[in-house]
Order: structure tokens, then sequence, then C-alpha cells
């Protein structure tokens, strides 16, 4: 039997704008918008306070969940928790952190049954591009995930290992033929391996271990690279603006590539963190103000394409918090609840609307990851939505946060944008719902 639902707001996020709209849902699809006050005969009916704001759900596509191998880290259950309460309906995995990597069809096939009946929200998986598994790549793709990552330079993880630009070239042709998309964490690895190695407590020493002419340059070497195979690919997580107009160049000449940001890096100056702040530490890492200003306009321009968290968690030991050596310290932000909020609060200062965060969190990353049921309020998606108080604010508690160790530089912060409901293909999932799918491509 068919059930509907009904949500009425007076201002929904729609494709078109912000308008006031009845989006009818039928067993999980939406089938219908029509003027807010519309006679609809539903099952169900949420209507949504005139404070609030009806956002499609959003998608978080970079986010480490390390299960199973390091499941203390972080695992499904958890991560998709946070994920659903900061109002976000897909994430899509990383290969790396979980060990096995998620580099071979039978370790992929690990990562389906580790993520079985814990989802509190949908679950696809990136499968990894490391030395040796060329051979791999044509039978995950057929498997249903999203692409492929790669590293050009040390990804932290020994298991994971790196390709050289050579090998990444090769890599490239196996992805054009396959038209699958390669992500790709841009750092050169020589340019690291001379930089200063001066580490401790210093944030300014971490800071110059990893300058931005490494990510200029990997950027470079990717674009190349891709402009010469014809192959789809993403700049992951980008933190040096300088690296903008090279992506612009690119874009305009017809290179196939698109970019992500992420909430910390159009947050964050590294002029304001901590000496031993170590929950700071990410990689590539936090730039001055003046850098992160360029990223905003880098978004806001179209040269950035999306947001996604890369929520990285780790054990509190592996921070080495009682050191603050951030050379010791795992590097990553814990932050897949609050991205909606934080983009929200630091984007009121360049005038982000709320149309431009469902584009970068929500249907920019469904276009470009061919997710063709999510990431927009219109008829024939999933039925997935974040009720949003866009004004309401918040001081971060890092406590009752849902992902598992409980760490982030966010804590204390004051950001604005409540969610109050997250509602999962035509579903109003709290947070012991386990509603949430394992998905595939397309």
């Amino acid at each position: 039997m068919s059930t509907t639902l009904v949500i009425r707001a007076q201002r929904a996020v729609l494709p078109t704008g912000i308008e006031s709209a009845a989006v009818v849902v039928t067993d999980g699809v939406i089938t219908d918008i029509q003027p807010v006050d519309a006679e609809i005969v539903a099952d169900d009916e949420i209507v949504v306070p005139d404070d609030q704001v009806l956002l499609p759900g959003l998608l978080d596509s970079h986010v480490h969940v390390n299960e199973p191998g390091r499941t203390e880290w972080e695992g499904y259950e958890s991560a998709t928790r946070a994920a659903r309460a900061g109002g976000i309906t897909t994430i899509i995995d990383m290969p790396l952190n979980s060990d096995p990597p998620t580099t071979t069809v039978e370790n992929l096939e690990l990562k389906q049954e580790a993520a079985a009946g814990k989802l509190s929200v949908d679950v696809g998986l990136w499968a990894g591009a490391v030395p040796g598994n060329r051979g791999e790549l044509g039978p995950l793709w057929e498997r249903g995930v999203f692409g492929f990552k790669c590293f050009t330079a040390h990804s932290g993880i020994d298991e994971y290992g790196y390709l050289g630009y050579d090998e990444l070239r090769n890599d490239l042709e196996e992805i054009a033929r396959l038209d699958a998309v390669m992500i790709i964490h841009c750092e050169d690895a020589g340019i690291l391996a001379q930089a200063p190695q001066n580490f401790g407590p210093s944030y300014a020493n971490y800071l110059a271990s990893r300058p931005r002419e490494a990510e200029n340059e990997a950027i470079r070497q990717v674009i190349a690279a891709a402009r010469d195979t014809g192959a789809r690919v993403h700049i992951l997580h980008l933190a040096s603006a300088e690296a903008l107009p090279l992506i612009r160049a690119a874009k305009a000449d017809g290179v196939r590539i698109t970019v992500e940001t992420c909430p910390h890096y159009l947050t964050f100056a590294a002029e304001e963190i901590p000496d031993g702040a170590t929950e700071y530490k990410c990689a590539p890492p936090l730039r001055e103000e003046e850098n992160r200003r360029a990223l905003w306009q880098g978004l806001l321009d179209g040269t950035i394409d999306h947001i996604a968290s890369d929520h990285s968690p780790c054990t509190a030991d592996l921070k080495r918090r009682e050191s603050g050596d951030f050379g010791a310290a795992w590097g990553g932000v814990s932050s897949v609840q609050l991205g909606l909020s934080a983009v929200l609060t630091a984007g009121a200062q360049f005038g982000a609307t709320l149309s431009d965060i469902a584009r970068w969190f929500a249907s920019a990353p469904a276009a470009t990851f061919d997710l063709p049921t999510k990431g927009a309020i219109a008829v024939g998606k999933d039925g997935d939505f974040a009720v949003v108080d866009p004004e309401e604010t918040f001081t971060v508690d890092v406590e009752r946060l849902e992902h598992k160790n409980k760490i982030s530089p966010y804590n204390g912060r004051m950001l604005k944008g409540v969610v109050h409901q997250t509602i999962l293909r035509g579903r109003a999932v709290d947070r012991d719902s386990k509603a949430g799918r394992l998905i595939r491509r397309g």
C-alpha cells in the first residue's frame, strides 16, 4: 500500500529559488510540488514553522568512517548518527583509514558487511587507487563505487600508498576508459620532503611544513594529466587559494575538473590557532585569513564546486593533546555534524545564501558523482530533507556531538543554523533510526 507525506513550508529551497511549497512524497520519492495551501490527501503531514526552512537533505561526499579495522576511531553507527543530526542524508565513505582499505572487490565486500544494519543515513563508498591495483579499478567500478581516491604524497597510513605522477597518469587513462572519476589529495611529495620539519607545539612550524606550493604544484600536475588523458578529476579539500587561477583556467580550457573545499578552511584562520591545539591539525593545513577570504571568493564565483567535511576522526591519544606536538599528532578534523552550521555562520560575512549552500552541499556533488535521486527538492528525487532554523544560534559542546571521539576545533564556538528535523526518503528519522541504506552509483 502506498503512503503519502506532505510537507508544507513557507520557505523551501527549491532549484528555482526559495519559495513557499507543499512537497508531496509518495513511498519515499517526491512526486509533486504544489502551492503551500493546496488541498492534498495524505497519510501524514509536516508543517515547517515559519522561522524554519526546508532544505534538501545534504550530501557529504568526504567522510572517513574507518570501519572495519579502526572502528575505535569512527564507526558507521556514530558517523551516520552525527550526519543525521547535521541535516545530512547521504555520505560517501572514504576508502582509507579503515583496515583493510577499499582497494579490492574483496575489501569492498568487507566494508559493505561492516555497514549492514548500522546506518542512520544513506551511505555510498569510494574505492582506492594505489600502486599496483590498476587491475581492480574496473571490477570495483562495476560494483557501484562512486570513484577512486588517490594521494600524490604520503597518505598518513602506510598500507595506502601514494601515486607518483607517472602512475597517476597511467591510472587516469583507465579512469577515462571507465568514464569514472579520480578524487585526489593534492600535495607534492618532493616539496613536502624539502620543507622545514621543525614541529613541536608551534602551529606556525606545522604550517611551514606543508606550504602552499606543495598543493599548487600537485594541482598543476593533476591538471596536466587530466588534460592529456581526458579523465575526470576532482580536487579534494582545497586549502591553497593560490591554486584558484590554475583551476579557473583549466575549467575554461575544458579540462574535466571539479573542486571541493571544507567548512574548516572556510571558518578558521591560522593566525587564531593556539600553539599545541592539535584538534586543528589537518592536511593540507588551515592557512591564513587572507587565504580563507580568497577561498570564499572562489566558492562564490564558481571556481570551487562543492563543500565536504573531510570528517576524519581518531582516538584522543593519537591527537597527542598532552604534548601538543603537531608533528606527532594525527591530522584530521571531526565535523560531519557541524558543516551546515559552520558554513552558514562563516558565509554570512560573504553574502552566501541558503540556495548557495544547497548547491555546494547537495545538488552539485549529486550531479558530479552521479546520484540522480539525491541533492534537490524536485519531482523524482528521494524525499530527503533538513528542516533548519538558519538564524538560531548554539554553542558547540563537543561532548554532545554524535561522532565517536569527542574532539573538534569547533568546541566552544558559537554557530548559527540549528537542524530541527532530518527526513530520509519521506521518513522523519531520530537518532536511533536505522533507516539508511548502502547505495550505488547511478
